[in-house]
């Protein structure tokens, strides 16, 4: 009996559900990457804000300053709005990573599955060829020994004249 199509279909369909899975959690891994370069890129514009504004105190000019003051203001209300969607982003991330492991897992337990028959299969065809070998072989000797001792007999009859 030969490894079923529904098995095989079985291991294609797990394979298929496991990228799928992988697809989404790199999506969503890059989407997290992308959301953290974000949120350091405010904390920098933020620092360019306040190095604006203290350079603008050295030298007394106020449209300076308020710039300054107003790209900090900015990047802060920025990356506050940042930090729950970053948040959340780790959850989704760590939710389809378990996902995926165990797409993963399924799909592994699918291809242990057909390797075990496959190799039940192979054994069972090895009992068989030895059978038939071994039938042959006993076939063979049991033909051989029956020529003997229909030769012997005849053997005997001459040597009694």
């Amino acid at each position: 009996m030969a490894v079923s199509r529904a098995l095989r279909r079985l291991l294609r369909i797990r394979d298929l559900e496991e990228e799928q899975s992988k697809l989404a959690l790199e999506s969503a891994v890059g989407e997290l990457r992308r959301m953290e370069h974000s949120l350091t890129a405010s904390v920098e514009r933020a620092r360019r804000g306040r190095r604006l504004v203290d350079q603008s105190a050295r030298t007394s000019e106020l449209p300076d300053r308020l710039a300054g003051m107003e790209e900090t203001r900015s990047a802060i209300l920025h990356a506050t709005a940042l930090v729950p969607g970053i948040e959340s982003m780790k959850e989704d991330v760590a939710a389809l990573r378990e996902e995926f492991l165990v797409k993963r897992v399924e799909r592994r337990q699918a291809e242990t599955l057909i390797k075990e028959t496959e190799a039940r299969e192979a054994i069972d065809a090895d009992r068989r060829s030895q059978q038939g070998l071994d039938d042959l072989y006993s076939s063979r000797r049991f033909r051989e020994g029956n020529r003997v001792e229909a030769v012997a007999p005849a053997a005997d009859v001459r040597t009694s004249r």
